[in-house]
């Protein structure tokens, strides 16, 4: 497939259903959009075995102290910056750890950069900006799966020796070529011709949900269902916290305030003081010493 035979492309084909478009009312519209986004979650879950295998090899990076980077032009690239600063505040985990990249950088994100997802040049440039290794792992987005930029990033993420995973929303995707994981969720034509923002947007959204989530559980970052790692770095999040205490360990309001206040706002260490009636540097002992895993911590106190 050539770069320019955009008319072979799932997310450019017409969708008969909308051909009248224009002629429906408000709530035919958005009847319409809400039919075909359906078909988004079934598509997702065709690709699951791959979204699996692409989580298993950003888990090995991230244990090896490696990070994770997302690489995307336009909505892509949005997408994978809101997943990454998402991760912070949700899984406590340093701001390097995941990281998007936009073509175009950082102004690109509330306003397009005209013709910097036509590079390829430029996606090379910016993995070796952003001092991508052979430890990090590099996740190119492009619904199209023939972003230039993305196909830029992923070999020059290749020639460092990084992993590569692909997100596209086409079959046989060019971003897809010699990565380690290829994930190609195919939703179909969009009800706005060619406005991948759409299903396409939803369907990549869906995926990054996945790798982060299902990564950090793996690493050890959530207890039962509960966001352990949370950082109580505003009042909803400290009430979070304290609500999580009282969750895990059974205890009011006012001792889960307490425990919280003693390990200075984690909920991992407080859960494990109460849990094994050890003190604040013991909890932070046995955090570290099983990697931030409470329940092989409570083992290992035992």
């Amino acid at each position: 497939m050539k770069l320019d035979n955009l008319e072979q492309l799932t997310t450019e084909e017409k969708n008969e259903s909308s051909r009248d478009l224009d002629r429906l009312s408000a709530r035919d519209i958005v009847q319409m959009m809400n039919d075909e986004d359906k078909k988004v979650p079934f598509a997702v879950e065709r690709e699951l075995d791959q979204i699996a295998a692409a989580i298993e090899v950003i888990v090995a990076a991230l244990e090896n102290n490696g990070r994770l980077f997302y690489f995307g032009a336009g909505t892509s690239g949005r997408l994978g910056i809101l997943d990454a600063s998402e991760c912070p505040p949700t899984f406590g985990t340093d701001p390097e750890l995941v990281q998007g990249v936009i073509a175009g950088g950082p102004s690109a994100v509330v306003k397009a950069v005209e013709g910097a997802e036509d590079s390829q040049e430029l996606g090379q440039e910016d993995v070796r900006t952003y001092g991508v290794t052979n430890k990090d792992v590099v996740v190119g987005i492009a619904a199209s799966g023939r972003t230039p930029y993305v196909i830029g990033a992923l070999r020059e993420a290749r020639n460092v020796g990084a992993k590569t995973i692909s997100l596209s929303c086409n079959a046989n995707a060019l971003i897809s070529e010699g990565v380690d994981v290829a994930i190609n969720v195919v939703v179909g034509p969009e009800v706005l011709t060619g406005s991948t923002r759409l299903k396409a947007g939803t369907a990549q959204k869906l995926v990054l949900n996945m790798l982060t989530t299902a990564a950090m559980i793996r690493l050890g970052k959530v207890y039962g269902n509960l966001m352990v790692n949370v950082q109580a770095t505003n009042q909803k999040l400290q009430e979070r916290v304290k609500r999580i205490i009282m969750e895990v360990t059974g205890v009011n309001y006012a001792e889960a305030e307490k425990l919280a206040k003693l390990a200075d706002g984690d909920a991992k260490t407080a859960i494990l003081m109460r849990l094994t009636g050890t003190s604040k540097e013991e909890a932070t002992r046995l955090l570290n010493v099983t990697k931030g895993r409470i329940r092989e911590a409570i083992q290992q106190f035992g």
